[in-house]
């Protein structure tokens, strides 16, 4: 009795992490990012946002990738943490403070990294 009661909770266990694993979306998010110092930036704070499982910038097209659990963050809080590190996310602005301490090279009006 033991035995076929712990083999179908192990079963329905599994199936959970298969289920949770399948649930990652993905976003594409404009940004302001003009250089390869942005795009370590940007994908360094979304390191750290909680649920955030990869991101990519390409530089060339300012297009970041984003790979999340929508359970436990979601496409608003993704475009915040990317304000908060200076740039701007589709039609939010980078926060002010965060985007005064760029480097010069990483702000909109460097236009000598703007094709990159």
């Amino acid at each position: 009795m033991k035995k076929p009661f712990l083999m179908l909770v192990f079963s329905l266990f599994a199936i959970g992490l298969v289920t949770a694993q399948s649930e990652a979306t993905e976003v594409k998010i404009k940004t302001s990012a003009v250089c390869g110092m942005c795009k370590k930036t940007i994908e360094k704070y979304l390191a750290y946002e909680k649920g955030v499982q990869s991101s990519n910038l390409d530089v060339k097209s300012k297009v970041v990738t984003v790979t999340y659990n929508p359970n436990k963050t979601n496409v608003a809080k993704i475009k915040n943490a990317i304000n908060k590190s200076g740039y701007d996310a589709d039609e939010t602005t980078a926060n002010t403070k965060a985007y005064d301490q760029l480097e010069d090279c990483c702000k909109k009006t460097a236009a000598p990294h703007m094709d990159q």
